[in-house]
């Protein structure tokens, strides 16, 4: 019999307010072979093997089309039926992801702005879920990404709201920390001097 595993939710929605630079912080070039933070956290992503989901906006979808297939790119609309702004925030993301992959045993948490998380990072946060119900990973004792849910919590990631995230669950739930020797797990790129120190290597 064939192993479940996890799917990789990468959240790729977000409006990157603390970026202050020309253009969105994900489509920005990381190397002179037009690799983007987009591509590079979503190329990894798929090194692993497991199925990839992106839940993006409308502006960040194209870029999304162009390595993942269009059945796991999420588009989260700007206006709701009635014309009025759809809720925004980590939590929106997160129950979008997970219900468009309802069928996977767990859930991997993917920031999209995180182009150094190594593919063998994900897959030792992937492999905890086998014991344990929520896992995440953190390096040198600091608390990182990916953050792990096993199936068995669907029910309350889906119905995540606003940009708490998953704390609540996180708060409710044992969670087991895999310490792994991948600095990449703590970096991402919010700000321009983020990209900056990236860029320079």
């Amino acid at each position: 019999m064939m192993k479940q595993r996890p799917a990789i939710v990468v959240l790729a929605a977000g409006r990157g307010m603390r970026f202050h630079g020309a253009g969105h912080k994900l489509e920005q070039q990381l190397k002179e072979t037009g690799e983007t933070v987009l591509s590079a956290t979503l190329g990894h992503a798929l090194e692993t093997g497991l199925r990839v989901v992106v839940v993006t906006s409308a502006r960040m979808a194209p870029a999304a089309n162009r390595l993942i297939a269009a059945r796991n790119v999420v588009v989260l609309p700007e206006l709701d039926s009635h014309g009025r702004p759809n809720p925004e925030g980590m939590g929106y993301s997160i129950a979008a992801g997970v219900s468009a992959s309802g069928d996977a045993y767990g859930w991997l948490i993917v920031p999209a702005d995180m182009p150094l998380l190594r593919p063998s990072s994900m897959l030792a946060v992937a492999s905890a879920l086998e014991q344990y119900p929520i896992a995440f990973a953190q390096h040198r004792g600091r608390r990182g990404h990916p953050v792990g849910f096993s199936a068995e919590l669907y029910s309350e990631l889906v119905a995540l709201q606003g940009d708490e995230g998953a704390r609540r669950i996180l708060a409710r739930y044992p969670s087991q920390a895999i310490e792994i020797d991948d600095a990449g797990v703590l970096v991402d790129v919010d700000t321009v001097e983020d990209l900056a120190a990236l860029q320079a290597g």
